[in-house]
């Protein structure tokens, strides 16, 4: 089992609260890397509140994705890059294939493309993008993985859609991975975003919280979407990202789950108990949090992403990297 982190990067993010910055960014990835995590992640929001996470609804902002993993590939030099996920709605195919052949040869093939439809309507709305239903939204995830697949070919390409037209369309040069980055298809795991799954993406990953049973029930219907496109089930490559809390033993778990409670902005884990937040987390001592890690590896999950908050891409103690580390990443 591999494992990555959700890479803080929004107003809520830090330890402190303190807006973000890139610098701030950059010393958890830097961190990230020296303590042998193998990979890195951004979500894409222009701003994001956390009224859905139980806090206020001022909006919080975040830097953008491509730009900012750019970035992180010149002050890293081994882990991995993503996306989780890019809003496909926010990007035509076409400036979403550059970007991503340009970092993946900036980071010298480092790069992996996590897409989705996008569900947070308030920043449709401010920035003019049209929210529609969410069967519109994946009749465009649908195109515009579609259309990312020809891209990344040799090309030229050539395609008529509800939403794009190409003609003699030319992405070179060409990524440094071949024939193309990885491509990971993210969503909840209904039956439809599997079907996508499996017919244009290289993986499924799915976020935040997931009991191992419950995930068991979505990966056997992903298999059941690779056979009926004709594809082996087994080259479908999973990941998950969880919420996660490591404590060196019980009495430390509740110690941080205290402070957690704490730092959680809006008071969002008052009244919730230590076991009430463990559901469907990544959370426990290190022989506990062994044994799920190979609970979701015998699901055939090849990664698994913490986000060690009780909200995605944040970090409320620093201390949790070496924690999770010398616990899961090389443990003694």
């Amino acid at each position: 089992m591999r494992y990555g982190l959700a890479l803080p990067h929004y107003d809520f993010s830090f330890p402190d609260h303190e807006p973000v910055t890139f610098d701030r960014v950059a010393e958890f990835a830097r961190t990230a890397e020296g303590l042998g995590f193998h990979s890195v992640w951004i979500s894409d929001h222009f701003f994001l509140s956390l009224e859905r996470y139980g806090g206020s609804d001022e909006l919080l902002g975040s830097l953008e994705p491509f730009t900012t993993l750019a970035a992180l590939s010149q002050a890293t030099e081994r882990i991995r890059l993503g996306t989780l996920v890019a809003c496909a709605p926010f990007r035509h195919p076409g400036i979403l294939a550059k970007q991503a052949t340009a970092l993946d040869l900036l980071s010298e093939g480092r790069l992996d493309l996590g897409i989705g439809a996008g569900w947070y309507e308030d920043e449709f709305r401010a920035f003019g993008y049209p929210f529609g239903t969410t069967g519109e939204r994946f009749e465009l995830l649908e195109e515009t993985l579609g259309v990312l697949g020809q891209l990344f070919r040799d090309g030229p390409a050539d395609h008529d859609g509800r939403h794009f037209r190409l003609r003699g369309a030319y992405n070179h040069p060409v990524p440094a991975q071949s024939p193309r980055p990885p491509v990971w298809l993210g969503s909840k795991g209904g039956d439809r975003s599997l079907r996508l799954a499996a017919r244009y993406a290289d993986g499924w990953n799915t976020v935040w919280r997931w009991e191992p049973s419950a995930y068991a029930e979505r990966v056997a219907a992903a298999r059941r979407a690779c056979e009926a496109e004709g594809r082996d089930p087994s080259t479908l490559r999973l990941s998950v990202g969880l919420y996660a809390l490591v404590g060196e033993d019980d009495a430390d778990l509740r110690a941080r789950f205290r402070q957690l409670q704490a730092w959680t902005p809006g008071g969002a884990l008052d009244g919730q108990s230590l076991q009430e937040f463990t559901t469907g987390a990544f959370v426990g001592t290190p022989e506990r949090l062994r044994e799920l890690g190979q609970e979701f590896a015998d699901q055939g999950v090849e990664e698994i992403i913490l986000s060690p908050a009780s909200l995605p891409f944040a970090f409320f103690d620093p201390s949790m990297l070496e924690l999770a580390s010398a616990t899961l990443v090389a443990p003694s």
